[in-house]
């Protein structure tokens, strides 16, 4: 992948799709429907009869989003919890055509209580997607020197603990670390500290655990060639602060950085690109849109807003005009995303989503009242005023 054209060709599916949405969400859906229908859930909502709504499958697809959107219900994360226990009780085949390789955590909360999902090889598989936000800057750029250097790994632990699923035990921890651990060797970059010297420290969220995860993400990386920082934004925000208190220094004094590839905030381009280039100097900053239940979309260019990954997932979203594909929204519309991924059919994850021009988009928080104000707010007071 150290060429241009080896380049290309990874981002030629997503380009693609991108391209050609109304084509590529049905043959996504399509290839879903197979895996419900080998799941309780899905055969128990009529899977493989959607499947057969237009004929084997080609069709224009309308028929095929039309009689899935009739038999399965928009589920938020309330509605799943207790098909989820039941999994976690040994009832895998309920949402799952492979067994788990382990249960994610959310850093947020839903009621008080983190959100456990489940992850399988075929999702992990697909979290290799988050990869393209580097690569496309690298295509665009032609800074294959990138690839000489390491990413900066601040994620949080892939491991806090242990659950009982069934008659084995299974690991939990944070989707971020997960994905280090099990997806990084697929990525031209090597991640520094490893995932599981991360993990060593233990699974522990109080200052004191950061501190020590921040000292050791230093030593390991004080004489490398840090020219990718991914992962949480705001935690690669208090690392950068970390460092300046503690050891006098800002990471631009330290590496010369060339990108950051920063997720699970909203407006990290327009709200927080002045303190991370303070930090870290003269960086290409570009977002990931994602969750504990996926890789959805990424920054492709200057632009500021990520691209879809509609190759990957199929993506609905409920607006006040009522149920349209995510792509047939138009430029200022708002609506809440709808999302289907391999375990959760039509899950209502609860984010806001503004459509600018075609194919950008932005989360602008989660489904509260104040959301949209807030934006509007944001917007105006850095000056953004909805600027791609």
């Amino acid at each position: 992948m150290r060429s241009p054209q080896a380049l290309e060709e990874q981002l030629r599916p997503w380009y693609g799709a991108v391209a050609d949405p109304v084509n590529t969400q049905p043959a996504v859906l399509r290839r879903f429907l197979q895996d419900y229908s080998r799941t309780g859930y899905g055969s128990g909502h009529g899977a493989s009869a959607v499947a057969a709504a237009e004929g084997g499958g080609n069709g224009s697809g309308k028929p095929l989003i039309e009689e899935y959107r009739r038999r399965f219900p928009i589920m938020t994360y309330a509605d799943f919890k207790p098909l989820l226990d039941a999994v976690m009780a040994g009832e895998t085949e309920l949402l799952l055509c492979e067994e788990p390789v382990g249960w994610a955590i959310t850093r947020g909360t839903v009621e008080g209580e983190s959100k456990f999902i489940p992850m399988t090889p075929t999702d992990l598989r697909m979290r290799v997607s988050a990869g393209r936000a580097m690569l496309a800057y690298v295509a665009s750029s032609q800074r294959l020197d990138l690839f000489a250097g390491v990413n900066l790994n601040l994620n949080f632990p892939s491991t806090v603990g242990t659950i009982r699923v069934g008659d084995r035990n299974l690991e939990y921890g944070y989707s971020s670390g997960i994905y280090t651990k099990y997806v990084s060797r697929f990525t031209p970059i090597r991640s520094v500290p490893a995932q599981e010297e991360i993990d060593a420290l233990g699974g522990g969220t109080t200052r004191r655990d950061w501190d020590s995860r921040f000292e050791l993400a230093l030593d390991k990386c004080r004489d490398e060639n840090v020219s990718l920082v991914g992962g949480v934004c705001q935690t690669a925000l208090q690392f950068g602060r970390y460092l300046k208190q503690r050891h006098g220094k800002y990471p631009k004094q330290l590496w010369n950085t060339q990108i950051m590839t920063l997720g699970s905030t909203p407006g990290i381009n327009t709200r927080h690109a002045a303190a991370l280039s303070a930090l870290y100097g003269a960086v290409a900053i570009r977002e990931i849109y994602g969750a504990t239940e996926g890789m959805f979309g990424q920054q492709r260019d200057e632009h500021r807003g990520w691209v879809p990954n509609y190759d990957i997932f199929f993506f609905e979203v409920l607006t006040r005009s009522g149920m349209k594909m995510l792509h047939e929204m138009k430029p200022g519309e708002i609506g809440s995303l709808v999302v289907s991924t391999p375990i959760l059919p039509r899950y209502r994850i609860g984010d806001l989503i503004l459509a600018m021009r075609p194919p950008y988009f932005r989360c602008i928080g989660r489904e509260k009242r104040w959301t949209r104000a807030a934006y509007l707010w944001n917007e105006l007071v850095t000056l953004n005023l909805g600027r791609l």
